[in-house]
């Protein structure tokens, strides 16, 4: 009901399902039927949105907003037909750029991935508000969205020290941590949104969640030795 609530991942959803555009209608700018100015908010989201298509190597163009009112049934036709033109010129979905359906897929899964946890770390200029339209342009750099994918960190649970404890997974938001009592944990790194929840909870005194930066993770520990014998020494 209002672009405001248009999320990141709904556009990589759409994509993902193989869109070759996404179009996003809004109200006019200042003139907010919820008077929450949402338009806004959505405006900020799409110029990010459209430099992690950039990232991907998808044409941001393929990523469209604009505001209409109810009565502009004419503006709005002609801006439909140009937004299909623009993508008819463009080409179907990652073909045009020059990408595989296999580095296609990958590229958006990881965008997909860690869409909660870009917008954790952008927080604060997701929540910026300006006057006009212009000033959003800048607002996301090329430099800043590799830097932000180059800096994210990965997590994997050390199987030797794994007290099998189960705080960390409690702590999960997306329960990508397997494990029980006495069975030592595992992150499904498929799962994981990179938040840093498991790493910030596991005890210092076990210490057994590694934070790795441009490093592979290391393989999981096989299912079937992932049982934690605990020795309780006697007094």
């Amino acid at each position: 009901m209002c672009t405001g609530r248009v999320d990141p991942a709904f556009i990589f959803r759409a994509f993902a399902n193989g869109q070759d555009g996404v179009f996003i209608g809004g109200c006019l700018l200042g003139e907010c039927h919820y008077i929450t100015e949402g338009n806004y908010d959505a405006l900020n989201m799409v110029h990010l949105c459209k430099r992690l298509l950039e990232h991907i190597g998808l044409d941001p163009e393929r990523l469209r907003i604009e505001w209409i009112s109810s009565a502009e049934g004419i503006k709005f036709a002609d801006i439909m037909n140009d937004f299909g033109t623009t993508l008819k010129e463009l080409g179907p979905l990652g073909e045009a750029e020059g990408l595989s359906q296999e580095e296609l897929k990958s590229g958006i899964d990881e965008v997909t991935r860690l869409i909660p946890y870009i917008k954790v770390k952008k927080r604060e200029k997701l929540e910026m508000r300006f006057k006009k339209e212009e000033d959003y342009k800048g607002l996301y750099s090329r430099d800043e969205i590799e830097k932000l994918f180059s800096d994210t960190a990965s997590y994997y649970i050390d199987p030797e020290k794994c007290q099998a404890c189960m705080i960390c997974g409690k702590r999960c938001p997306v329960e990508a941590i397997s494990g029980a009592r006495n069975v030592i944990h595992v992150i499904d790194q498929e799962k994981c949104i990179k938040c840093g929840s498991c790493y910030e909870a596991c005890p210092p005194r076990f210490g057994a969640i590694d934070k790795l930066c441009g490093v592979p993770v290391p393989p999981s520990i096989p299912e079937g030795e992932r049982t934690k014998v605990k020795v309780r020494s006697r007094g």
